[in-house]
């Protein structure tokens, strides 16, 4: 008999990420445990190259449904990704449905779930950049503020929370899958990337990613922080996302790449394995500068706001586009006074937020609050 059936939605390269633990426990349990759960890929980015392949690489299952929303307008995509979600929900009828982080595909799943009735697991919950000009924080806002459980990442995303008047009961402790994606998938990656050889790199060299459109899409700031890193003497791997260099070519800054090692976007493991054995990384990623603190690694984050503030106080400085605030972070490095954070109370995020769902349905939280919701009380 199943007890609990769970809704894993997801649509981007980094919930692929950072929901593989999930469902590698998921797997691991399901019969132990009576779970049954099914994977709803929105297909919100997707492309081969930057998406399928990490099925492929980190060895999951592939999703049950695809709904190849592809890219478009906001309006856009939440209306493709609303109708093909509502039609799966109603059919699979789940007792919840888990969302990751803060794309057009989490709010999306988590308006459908909660209009349908269906309560709704965030993960990633109380991160907060305080910036609603991003829509990420529009999104991660709305999400929390409907969901029924909230899981944040650290005491500050908690406390972000609890400061918007979300009821205690709806938080769930402290966890952070992506700490546990990074470690598992970081021994993958030691085993399987060839990465380092490919590129024969054997000495310092520094990582770098631009991909957000406050970045890229701003000639002014794409040329700062390209001329900036580009006259750095140091060796710089850049792994270029075709929206960047779309904007490079628009606005004829092609001289600058040339100053720099560029490849096209590589597979996960092969990335991880680039940045933990670089000097420093340079990114506009939420994800890569908290995968590059778990690893150790000291992050320039090129960006005005970051939602990861936490990070902030380790090994991540937050510089905007600045060459000041990048030249003076790079000397801070170099001095080797950061103190890295440590995450050992972060152990088993999977597990315990499997439990954590397992336990609310056990007691009949979940159910009363989806029949409540269904009432319309």
């Amino acid at each position: 008999m199943i007890e609990i059936k769970l809704a894993l939605i997801f649509g981007t390269r980094p919930e692929i990420i950072r929901l593989s633990p999930m469902i590698r426990y998921l797997e691991s349990v399901k019969d132990e445990k009576n779970i049954e759960f099914f994977l709803i890929h929105t297909g919100q980015h997707y492309d081969y190259d930057m998406d399928k392949i990490f099925f492929d690489e980190l060895n999951l299952p592939s999703p049950k449904y695809n709904l190849n929303v592809g890219s478009g307008s906001q309006a856009e995509q939440f209306s493709k990704m609303g109708v093909g979600i509502e039609k799966i929900l109603l059919e699979e009828s789940p007792d919840a449905s888990l969302v990751y982080g803060d794309t057009n595909t989490t709010l999306s799943g988590a308006i459908t779930s909660v209009k349908l009735g269906i309560p709704i697991i965030h993960i990633e919950a109380g991160c907060r950049s305080f910036d609603m000009n991003m829509p990420e924080e529009i999104n991660r806002v709305c999400t929390d503020h409907i969901s029924r459980m909230l899981f944040p990442p650290d005491n500050v995303s908690e406390q972000n929370l609890k400061k918007e008047g979300i009821c205690e009961d709806k938080i769930f402790g402290q966890v952070n899958p992506l700490i546990d994606a990074c470690n598992q998938n970081s021994e993958i990656a030691k085993k399987k990337s060839k990465i380092l050889e490919k590129l024969n790199l054997k000495g310092d060299y520094a990582v770098m990613t631009l991909h957000r459109q406050e970045n890229v899409d701003n000639k002014e700031r794409l040329v700062n922080l390209l001329d900036t890193i580009s006259n750095l003497n140091l060796k710089v791997i850049f792994p270029i996302h075709p929206r960047t260099e779309k904007m490079i070519k628009r606005f004829e800054l092609e001289h600058y790449l040339k100053k720099f090692v560029v490849i096209q976007p590589l597979g996960y493991i092969d990335f991880l394995k680039l940045i933990e054995n670089s000097k420093m990384i340079f990114t506009d990623s939420g994800g890569v500068q908290i995968e590059a603190n778990i690893l150790g690694k000291p992050c320039i984050v090129t960006r005005d706001t970051t939602e990861w503030t936490n990070e902030i106080k380790g090994m991540s400085f937050l510089v905007s586009d600045k060459k000041d605030m990048i030249l003076n972070s790079i000397e801070k490095i170099n001095s080797g006074t950061m103190k890295r954070i440590d995450y050992s109370k972060y152990n088993n995020n999977s597990e315990t937020i499997v439990k954590a769902c397992i336990k609310e349905y056990e007691n009949g939280t979940l159910k009363l609050w989806k029949k409540s919701m269904i009432e319309g009380d």
